[in-house]
């Protein structure tokens, strides 16, 4: 029963232009295993359950529906390289199960939720090529069992977690720049530091010195007119002087 309604609530969430997923209807969503064997397009099953959805590449769009959750079996789900929009339901974290969470190449957006940190069994995590917005849960930095993190060319922002990007024990990798490459505003190891929004001293003493430049340069145009202006005024006074000088 689960499973039949993570499997008819994903369906009602997804359009499927090229008719993909042909044989996803009622019938088969009442019964979608049979032991190791699956009825369904993409789908995988073990001892009666669906345990891994491969829905990628072809070119679905919708939402991923919350409804997931109810597939408490499944340890791997990639719905990448599709056109799906809207946020990553922060209802995944009930598949407590997931090895395997692959939406890279969407145009879903939000935030990363932090409560997939309670899906202790993540080795991969891949969200790259999508909007997402906002700060990489610290959290995430918890889950031992990550090998592999992606979250590049998103909007995402703030400050890598340390756990993220410093794995403090031996066996754990690190994971390196690419992992967070083309969010602008993401900053910290392996990234660049936190740019500073003020002035740097250089600027505000170039800036000192243009100004000063500027005024001196200025000043000396004032006083050069002014002088000319003056010089031209004694020698009208002069010439209406000597104009008025009586001659002997």
């Amino acid at each position: 029963p689960n499973d039949e309604a993570c499997l008819t609530h994903l369906n009602k969430s997804l359009q499927d232009p090229t008719k993909s997923l042909h044989n996803w209807n009622e019938q088969n969503f009442a019964k979608p295993c049979n032991d190791s064997t699956s009825n369904l397009q993409g789908a995988i099953c073990t001892n009666g359950r669906i345990y891994k959805l491969s829905l990628n590449n072809l070119s679905l769009r919708g939402t991923i529906s919350p409804f997931l959750s109810n597939c408490t079996n499944l340890q791997a789900l990639d719905l990448s390289s599709n056109f799906l929009t809207g946020p990553i339901p922060p209802d995944l974290q009930s598949l407590v199960n997931l090895a395997v969470l692959n939406l890279s190449s969407n145009r879903l957006e939000g935030e990363i939720p932090p409560q997939l940190t309670l899906c202790a069994y993540l080795n991969i995590i891949d969200f790259h090529d999508n909007l997402l917005t906002g700060p990489i849960p610290q959290q995430l930095g918890l889950l031992n069992r990550l090998s592999a993190f992606d979250v590049s060319n998103n909007r995402l922002s703030g400050p890598i977690p340390v756990l993220l990007s410093n794995r403090s024990s031996p066996n754990l990798p690190r994971f390196n720049a690419s992992s967070f490459e083309g969010n602008k505003d993401l900053y910290g190891y392996p990234l660049p530091p936190l740019k500073s929004k003020g002035l740097s001293i250089l600027a505000i003493v170039g800036i000192g010195l243009g100004s000063g430049l500027a005024s001196l340069v200025l000043s000396f145009t004032g006083v050069c007119i002014w002088l000319k202006v003056t010089d031209r005024k004694v020698a009208l006074e002069e010439g209406k002087i000597s104009h008025l000088m009586p001659d002997y």
